[in-house]
This record gives structure tokens, C-alpha cells and sequence, in this order.
């Protein structure tokens, strides 16, 4: 599958979001892949979690959900959820509105404190998200009630004996909704690690996609 990437600025209450849009017109999926921390450049080569999504037939929408300047000036801005939250939700809204996405099912994928907000976001508007993937991250800090309301699918994909590892440990049983605990296998290859995060992000989404009628998922 051919696709073409598209970069893109998202209006966000006076701010302007980057993007960048992998499409082609056989697509079965969107798949929004969001940056809570930094500001890294989106016309580098995708990520292995991008390329897999690819790979199975969906477009990924990657979206820096801070700007350049509220990096530099503001240190913790990565911690301030309710913000990030409004944004995950925006560019799902700006997404359902563009021509070659609308009517796509919509999924989340999320790292760092990412999670939180995409987890905020589907409690907010559950009818709009089919699965979340949760690449580590802190899921911890939507708080005990918005992890108990969530009832949009969530995979938690983890390394085990990291620092976030033990903090999701505690935070994971409160979900009541869809969710699964996937614990990668120790390694101290990067490259393999996220490989094996991309392929495990990328079968969570597939296995939660809506059903198409007459056709049977692969």
C-alpha cells in the first residue's frame, strides 16, 4: 500500500498542533499517534509502531500535542492533562471532519503522559475511539476516576522492572472497562523492544476494530 504523507497544522484555541498524515485511499483504519513530551520533528522516518500500523492497513495521524514554545517555556507542561486531554480530543474532532478520514474508526496510540489524556478522552467521549495502545507512559495520572469510567479498550504495553512498570502495576487494577496487561520480554536491544511494542500496539487496535458488515477481519 502506497501512502502520502501529508504534513499538518491543526487549529487548537489559538495554537497550532504539527502533524503528519500517513493516507492512502484503501486505508481500514485511523490511527492517532500522539507526542505529549517535547517537540520532535515529524518529517523524520516513522517510528516501528508507525510502520506497523502501516503495515496492517491503517493511516496514522502522528500529532505533537505540545507547541515548540510551550515546551521551552513551560517545564512541566507534559503534566498538565486537562490540556492535553482538549488536545487529543481536537485532533480526533479535525480528524472526523477531513475528507479522505471521515467515517474511519478511530484509535488511540500513546506514550509518557499521553496515556492519561487519551484515557480522559475516552471517558469523555467513548462513542469516538475503538482502542487505546498505551506504550508504557503514565496512565496513573488520568486519575482512580477516569480509569474507572473508561470503557474504550485498553492495552497497557510494559517493560517490566522500569519505574513506570511498578507505578502502572498499582493504577491498572482500578480499570472496570475492556484491558489488558502486556508485559514485553527483558531486553536490552531498544531497536527490539520497540519493535515488539509496535507489532503488540498494532494487534490490540486491529483486534478492536469495528466490524464491517459481510467482511471478517484478518
Amino acid at each position: 500500500m502506497k501512502l502520502r504523507h501529508t504534513p499538518l497544522s491543526i487549529p487548537a484555541n489559538g495554537f497550532w498542533l504539527d502533524g503528519m498524515l500517513a493516507h492512502a485511499p484503501d486505508v481500514r483504519a485511523l490511527a492517532l499517534c500522539l507526542h505529549s513530551q517535547g517537540h520532535p520533528p515529524l518529517e523524520q522516518p516513522a517510528r516501528p509502531v508507525e510502520l506497523a500500523l502501516q503495515a496492517a492497513g491503517f493511516a496514522t495521524m502522528t500529532v505533537n500535542l505540545l507547541t515548540r514554545q510551550e515546551v521551552v517555556r513551560d517545564p512541566d507542561a507534559s503534566y498538565n492533562i486537562p490540556r492535553l486531554t482538549e488536545r487529543v480530543l481536537i485532533a480526533a474532532e479535525w480528524a472526523a471532519h477531513q475528507p479522505p478520514l471521515t467515517g474511519l474508526p478511530l484509535a488511540l496510540v500513546v506514550s509518557d503522559t499521553g496515556c492519561a489524556a487519551a484515557i480522559r478522552a475516552a471517558v469523555r467521549a467513548p462513542e469516538r475511539f475503538s482502542a487505546i495502545a498505551c506504550m508504557g507512559g503514565r496512565a496513573d495520572l488520568a486519575g482512580a476516576e477516569p480509569l474507572r469510567a473508561v470503557r474504550t479498550p485498553v492495552r497497557l504495553i510494559v517493560t517490566p522492572g522500569t519505574t513506570e512498570a511498578g507505578i502502572l502495576e498499582r493504577a491498572y487494577p482500578l480499570m472496570k472497562g475492556s484491558h489488558h496487561w502486556l508485559a514485553l520480554p527483558p531486553s536490552d536491544n531498544e531497536r527490539e523492544l520497540e519493535l515488539l511494542t509496535g507489532r503488540a500496539a498494532t494487534t490490540w487496535l486491529r483486534q478492536h476494530l469495528p466490524q464491517v458488515e459481510g467482511s471478517q477481519q484478518a
